[in-house]
């Protein structure tokens, strides 16, 4: 199992594009993959767990990916919270 912190970097933080961004990529791998923001956790597979976590410009979230493919999984989330969400 890997787990990653990272800190939202784009404006108007997991809103709905970044969001279906998010869960498209996560949707890619066969890992179970979940997400945690304070004390709330959803499946990073599904658009309204994701968007229910609220999560704002600067607020840091955790990736949990777990499964065969999940060094992958970790890194693609990861570079495209790290791009945020191409709206640079």
């Amino acid at each position: 199992m890997i787990s990653k912190d990272i800190q939202i970097i784009n404006e108007l933080g997991l809103h709905a594009r970044p969001a279906s961004l998010f869960v498209t990529t996560a949707s890619k791998f066969n890992s179970n993959i979940k997400v945690t923001f304070e004390d709330k956790q959803g499946d990073a597979k599904s658009i309204l767990n994701v968007l229910a976590l609220a999560v704002k410009k600067g607020d840091k979230i955790t990736i949990h990916v777990e499964g065969q493919d999940e060094a992958e999984a970790a890194n693609a989330l990861l570079e495209l919270v790290e791009s945020g969400f191409n709206e640079f």
